[in-house]
């Protein structure tokens, strides 16, 4: 539904911005390119994201949105040859042990090394 919807809202700003009855109509190819992106990256990226969520859990779904920043930084200096500055370092390391302590796997580990008795 929520893709639905803002696309019944996207069509009010595309014929405002772009009149496409002004345009030529695509061709053949340009069709089918839009069926299969929209077949495939949206419609199997939502059933591939559901069966994430049914097995995984919703707290674990919402930590990979935590890894875009540190994505977006990893590929800029891959990709693009940007910098990476020690503020952006110590952010990753921030947004890694937040996602340590969110998912609590951490803990589990820490409880299989007993503490030494005095």
């Amino acid at each position: 539904f929520q893709l639905s919807a803002s696309s019944v809202m996207m069509l009010a700003v595309a014929a405002v911005v772009d009149q496409p009855w002004r345009l030529p109509l695509p061709g053949l190819h340009t069709w089918l390119a839009v069926i299969g992106l929209a077949a495939l990256s949206t419609a199997f990226a939502y059933i591939v994201f559901f069966q994430i969520l049914r097995r995984s859990g919703a707290t674990n779904v919402t930590l990979v949105t935590l890894l875009i920043p540190l994505t977006t930084i990893l590929l800029g200096s891959l990709v693009l040859g940007e910098s990476i500055s020690l503020l952006e370092a110590a952010g990753a390391l921030v947004i890694g042990s937040a996602l340590l302590v969110i998912d609590g796997r951490i803990f589990n580990v820490i409880r299989l090394f007993p503490r030494p008795s005095c």
